[in-house]
C-alpha cells in the first residue's frame, strides 16, 4: 500500500511540475498573455487611426470644405482679396 500511496504523490508532483514549468504551462500562459494584451492594445490604437482616416476621407469626397480646410491649412492658401493674419505667441 505504501508503493501505491508514493506513485500518486510522485504522480501529483510530475503533474504540478509540468503545469507550472512545462511546456504549455503557466509560464507560458503569462507570457502569452502580457503578449496578447499588448497587440490589443496596439491594435485599438490602429482602429481609432483608421477610423480618423476613413472619416477625413468621406469628408474629402462629399463637400469641398473638407478640400479648402486642407488647403488653408497644409499649404497655407488664401481666398481672392481675404486678408491673412498671423498671431505668433510670446516667448
Amino acid at each position: 500500500m505504501r508503493i501505491f500511496q508514493f506513485l500518486l504523490f510522485s504522480l501529483a508532483l510530475f503533474l504540478q511540475y509540468k503545469f507550472w514549468f512545462g511546456h504549455n504551462g503557466m509560464q507560458d500562459y503569462t507570457r502569452l498573455k502580457s503578449v496578447v494584451d499588448t497587440h490589443e492594445i496596439a491594435n485599438d490604437k490602429l482602429i481609432k487611426r483608421n477610423k480618423l482616416l476613413k472619416a477625413d476621407i468621406d469628408d474629402l469626397k462629399l463637400g469641398l470644405e473638407g478640400v479648402e480646410e486642407r488647403a488653408r491649412h497644409e499649404l497655407g492658401m488664401i481666398k481672392p482679396n481675404e486678408t491673412f493674419i498671423r498671431v505668433l505667441p510670446n516667448k
